[in-house]
């Protein structure tokens, strides 16, 4: 309370003099004390109160959260991503490999954030430590913690990392108070996808992004993050029946010619111009005429309106050529 304010108790109170009183006379200073403080008090509902809130309903439930959150630690790549969009840092997230951290895409501020162990395994003590106001998780990968992450701060999680993507920002964009800006920066990316189609005529051809994993390819279907931003730039991705239900599929190399594609994406951690490609698709060069390397971290683990438009940059760099 600010000095002069008619809330401060007098020095004359019971409430400061000597704890030696009967017990009655005790009580009776405490419960006048707190008569004068609630009298003080700002509603939560008060939008400019620094304890303001509001719910949000989510994988979980309903959740009061701030209603201008500042601390906020992000366990999933699209709540990074989407944070970072919207112009809010968290101060510390999770990420896919503590090795590599964030993803340089996200541009230099973003590089700076504390991790706070995988999206596997978060790390709870750290998080606790960064005491947070807001923390942003998924159901299908932290629901084991969601109690004790609760206990820490108000926790809004997202179902599952395989749903719209779109739908998670702006459930983000909730979480956070900035639905507009969310909506805002969505409707740039739709509207650059469709720059891209007219300034390329993608419609009618195919598109394939490969991810070499081990000793198989995984392929990326249109409910992907990846394959979402190639069929919103005008591409079509060669059907498969499990698109219906998967984003993704396993091929084994004797059966890379499957993948075959009018424009064949394959990502790397080092996408420069030597960056290696696949022995299978190597060694098959009347099916993969012309495959290029793109960037895992935005490609795979760039899940949001930042890692849209990183995609969409790649996308316009190949086509110019």
């Amino acid at each position: 309370m600010r000095l002069g304010s008619p809330c401060l108790v007098p020095a004359s109170s019971p409430i400061v003099r000597s704890s030696v009183r009967p017990v009655a006379l005790v009580i009776t200073a405490v419960a006048a004390a707190a008569l004068v403080l609630s009298a003080c008090s700002t509603p939560d509902t008060d939008a400019g109160a620094p304890d303001a809130t509001r719910t949000v309903d989510h994988a979980r439930g309903a959740t009061e959260v701030p209603a201008d959150p500042v601390r906020v630690i992000t366990l999933e790549p699209v709540e990074l991503d989407t944070a970072v969009a919207l112009g809010v840092i968290p101060v510390g997230t999770s990420v896919l490999s503590e090795a590599t951290g964030v993803p340089a895409y996200l541009g230099p501020e973003a590089e700076q954030i504390p991790t706070v162990g995988t999206v596997a395994e978060p790390r709870l003590e750290a998080i606790a430590a960064l005491e947070p106001d807001l923390i942003l998780g998924t159901d299908t990968r932290h629901g084991d913690f969601y109690d004790q992450l609760a206990a820490i701060a108000p926790t809004v999680f997202m179902a599952s990392q395989s749903d719209p993507w779109q739908d998670n920002v702006r459930l983000v964009g909730r979480a956070l108070g900035r639905e507009d800006r969310a909506e805002e920066v969505l409707g740039d990316y739709t509207a650059r996808c469709a720059e891209v189609a007219a300034a390329h005529d993608t419609a009618g051809r195919t598109a394939q992004l490969i991810r070499p994993r081990d000793d198989i390819l995984t392929l990326y279907g249109p409910l992907s993050f990846a394959g979402s931003t190639l069929e919103c730039a005008g591409f079509t991705t060669p059907p498969r029946a499990e698109w219906a239900d998967e984003i993704s599929v396993d091929l084994s190399p004797e059966l890379v010619s499957q993948a075959a594609a009018d424009l064949v994406l394959v990502t790397t951690v080092d996408p420069g111009a030597d960056a290696p490609l696949p022995a299978p698709i190597v060694a098959n060069p009347a099916v993969f005429p012309n495959p290029h390397p793109v960037d895992q971290a935005s490609w795979i683990t760039g899940v949001g309106p930042k890692g849209g438009q990183a995609v969409l940059d790649d996308l316009e760099r190949i086509l110019s050529r």
